[in-house]
């Protein structure tokens, strides 16, 4: 896994609400057993016309969706099933980080294990970046997971809350296996003086 310690991105404005994960990744693409692909088929079924084509009605299409690193999303992302496959395919795509008011507990706790940022901000803040965004599609968004901050386009810093294992695990790029991989020396320590 990626460590993640600050980044710098433009972002994608998505603003529809309480999108499931099977609007993710549909339930068709879950047959794979590792991530390779699945960037291809993020939000197919809003991404993709019934010919296969792109839609260019759906931001992730448009030119300036290109790079992003960070999506707005809207409140209530990552409800519904709590398939693993979501953050696959979100991180696959290319994002390290989602911002929200609110996200679905499972989809939380699977993003933060695979390198994904959830970030939750106000409704105030939440509108007032959605705004800045969609006005500017390059405008910049910064995060600082050491100092748990994000910098808005304006310039204004807010302050988020991460749980502490989680924030370790992202600034070190380890799960959870990595974790207590880490203590490997001790356990086998701890195992010859058990024996």
């Amino acid at each position: 896994m990626a460590r993640f310690t600050k980044l710098t991105s433009h972002a994608v404005p998505l603003p529809a609400e309480n999108v499931d994960t099977d609007q993710i990744i549909p339930a068709r693409f879950l047959k794979v057993i590792d991530k390779s692909g699945l960037g291809d088929n993020l939000f197919c079924d809003w991404r993709y016309l019934a010919d296969g084509s792109p839609n260019p009605d759906f931001v992730l299409n448009e030119p300036a969706s290109e790079g992003a690193q960070i999506l707005i999303a809207g409140d209530n992302f990552g409800c519904g099933s709590s398939r693993e496959h979501a953050p696959w395919a979100l991180t696959a795509w290319g994002l390290r980080a989602l911002i929200s008011t609110s996200f679905a507990d499972i989809f939380k706790s699977n993003a933060l294990k695979n390198g994904l940022l959830p970030v939750e901000v106000s409704d105030d803040v939440h509108r007032e970046l959605m705004a800045a965004v969609q006005a500017d599609r390059a405008a910049e968004l910064s995060i600082d997971l050491e100092a748990q901050t994000l910098r808005c386009p304006g310039g204004e810093v807010v302050r988020f809350e991460i749980d502490p294992f989680a924030k370790h695990c992202l600034l070190n790029g380890i799960d959870q296996l990595g974790y207590i991989l880490s203590f490997d020396a001790q356990i086998t320590a701890h195992e010859q003086r058990h024996a």
